[in-house]
């Protein structure tokens, strides 16, 4: 059955008026098809899902139930582009299925989440529509629901275990942490936010995440939020930062992520994939991450009740925020914060340089995970890794150059993490030291030397169990004689975000 609803053209960031859904329009009936079943191709141009618009009005709506209700004009709207290489049919849709699959078309429907950020299926939502089916009996219990208040208490512990906590909170850390975190700071009382708005933009941020992705997903984004948290409340920032400044830092470490598809900005290049294009090769995916969550924003209503000039400067602050973790800028951040330490101008009285502060904590808590304790930071290493070799697969069934850092066949954990302390995390957190020089520093600092050496240690074992075998360049490679893998990761990746980015980010694992 079709049902075709003849409505006004509506704004898309205002709400539909009860009245105007409820309206009695021409009815059409179509036999063919179920209500929710998978449009003919040589119907597209008549339908658009369970409710569909007549195409031969300009000026008509359509309406399609998805969980949800969604309003979209019918002006502007098209299809993703796509580009000329052949990667291209199978990209973010089937980048999660098994690499043994044929084709596109062999990948189950129920498998397909999204047309990239803003088609995403609510009826996986464990928040607001039950668990997943994947997980039909994670229901909590009140001891869980205990032991994740408890660990919430600690939330503020540089030890503090999001593996554990995503556990207890069955996989909804993201948004059970920033809510506390946000209330624990009185801002959901001082900004007037609607709870249920809140709520809803916390669940769809949480679910744009890509689970299937090992290391880009909702609980990396609780973990730099859980990091974040940790350096507002150093003594410089504590009492020196807004209110507004706190509410802006939590959404960006929630949000800096969001929608990523598990591959990095070089990939997304040399498959010519519309964002390249849409964003000309320049921060690519941080470029996503800042519009996807702007999207939300307003599609949830978060800021409508504040006035329109407040809202539009938080959005932008926002993208300023997100856009400073793209790695390809490492240099040109780490230069302007050790000319500022140099110099002893940094003025928190003033509102650009509180600015700058938080993009550097974002940015330190954006690769945190080396300095993370080493039952933490290996795990978040191995993971990491994991997304590199599952790209580095994919471009090699593909006959696409191996991106690097992704071919499993010349690189290993070790010598990848090695290089990014080396090259990035080390010079970043030393001068953030410089500028904090509390105990939290110290800690980080020295948890990061102990994981650099443990991963030295296990890089050296294959070579030590035998010693007729010949150490491989690999095996041998120490801090101060990077491998060339860790060399090109510095050169490499460093030049490209999305490479440095996952390295950052693995590192952060490490």
């Amino acid at each position: 059955m079709e049902v075709c609803y003849q409505l006004p053209v509506l704004p898309l960031d205002r709400p539909v008026p009860k009245h105007v859904l409820s309206r009695r329009g021409a009815i059409s009936f179509s036999s063919s098809s179920s209500l929710f079943g998978a449009p003919d191709p040589r119907q597209l141009s008549q339908r658009r899902g369970a409710i569909s618009y007549d195409s031969s009005d300009q000026t008509a709506l359509y309406i399609r139930m998805l969980g949800d209700v969604r309003v979209r004009s019918q002006v502007g709207f098209e299809p993703e582009r796509r580009g000329s290489h052949p990667y291209l049919c199978i990209d973010y849709r089937t980048l999660h299925s098994r690499l043994g699959s044929s084709s596109a078309g062999s990948v189950s429907d129920g498998r397909i989440h999204r047309f990239l950020s803003f088609q995403r299926n609510l009826r996986s939502s464990r928040l607001l529509r039950g668990t997943t089916q994947h997980n039909h009996l994670l229901l909590l219990d009140e001891d869980y629901l205990g032991q994740a208040r408890c660990m919430l208490q600690k939330v503020g512990s540089w030890n503090f275990d999001i593996f554990l906590f995503n556990r207890l909170t069955n996989g909804n850390s993201l948004v059970t942490l920033t809510v506390h975190l946000l209330n624990q700071y009185g801002l959901v009382e001082l900004f007037q936010l609607d709870m249920v708005k809140l709520w809803r933009f916390l669940v769809m941020v949480q679910e744009d995440y890509h689970h299937q992705n090992p290391y880009h997903n909702a609980v990396h984004a609780a973990d730099v939020t859980q990091a974040m948290y940790c350096y507002l409340r150093e003594p410089k920032l504590a009492k020196s930062l807004t209110s507004c400044d706190i509410l802006l830092g939590l959404l960006a470490a929630a949000t800096h992520d969001l929608d990523h598809p598990g591959v990095n900005q070089p990939f997304l290049i040399k498959t010519n994939h519309y964002l390249a294009t849409l964003y000309r090769n320049t921060s690519v995916l941080e470029n996503h991450h800042w519009r996807s969550a702007v999207g939300l924003i307003r599609e949830t209503g978060l800021f409508s009740h504040l006035p329109a000039e407040d809202s539009l400067n938080m959005e932008r602050q926002l993208g300023s925020l997100i856009l400073a973790t793209d790695i390809s800028r490492q240099n040109e951040y780490l230069s302007k914060f050790r000319t500022h330490l140099d110099q002893g101008d940094l003025c928190l009285s003033q509102a650009s340089h509180r600015h700058f502060l938080l993009q550097m904590a974002l940015k330190c808590a954006d690769i945190c995970n080396p300095c993370r304790p080493w039952e933490l930071s290996k795990q978040w290493s191995e993971k990491v890794t994991a997304e590199f070799f599952r790209q580095g697969d994919v471009e090699k069934k593909h006959k696409l150059e191996v991106s690097p850092l992704c071919d499993n066949e010349v690189n290993s954990t070790g010598n990848i993490q090695i290089g990014f302390m080396s090259y990035v995390v080390e010079p970043l957190f030393a001068e953030w030291a410089r500028f904090s020089d509390t105990r939290l520093s110290q800690t980080m600092l020295g948890h990061l030397g102990l994981n650099k050496a443990s991963w030295g240690g296990l890089m050296q074992e294959p070579s030590t169990s035998s010693e007729e075998a010949e150490p491989s360049p690999a095996a041998t490679a120490t801090p101060s004689q990077p491998t060339a893998a860790s060399t090109e990761l510095n050169v490499t990746t460093v030049a490209d975000k999305s490479n440095s980015k996952e390295i950052p980010q693995g590192s952060r694992e490490s």
